[in-house]
C-alpha cells in the first residue's frame, strides 16, 4: 500500500476552505480518499490523447427548456388568489419605507 498523496494538514485546509469541520477520523478516511482520487487523476495523465478532439461536454447540446409561448393571461382574481395578503385587486405588503415620507 501506498503513502497517501495529501498530509493530514492539507486535507483540513481544503476542509477550512469548504468550511468543513472535520474530526480526526474524517480527516483520516478523506486522506485516503482524496489520495486515491489524486492518483486515479495521475493514472489518467498516462493516457494518450493527443488523437482526441478537445470538447467541454460529451452529450450532444440540447435545449431543456419548452419554447416560450404566449397564453392566454391570468384574471386579476386568478393572479390576487396567489398573494398571501391582498385587499380587493391589489397585493397588500408590509410597509417598507417609514411613514415620515
Amino acid at each position: 500500500m501506498t503513502e497517501p498523496a495529501l498530509t493530514q494538514a492539507e486535507v483540513r485546509a481544503i476542509a477550512e476552505l469548504a468550511r468543513l469541520e472535520l474530526s480526526d477520523d474524517d480527516v483520516a478516511r478523506y486522506q485516503k480518499q482524496l489520495s486515491d482520487i489524486l492518483a486515479y487523476f495521475q493514472k489518467l495523465e498516462e493516457l494518450d490523447t493527443s488523437h482526441i478532439d478537445p470538447t467541454s461536454s460529451v452529450l450532444p447540446l440540447t435545449s431543456v427548456m419548452r419554447p416560450d409561448e404566449a397564453g392566454p393571461p391570468l384574471t386579476v382574481d386568478e393572479v390576487v388568489a396567489n398573494a398571501p395578503d391582498s385587499d380587493g385587486e391589489q397585493f397588500r405588503v408590509r410597509a417598507v419605507l417609514g411613514d415620515s415620507g
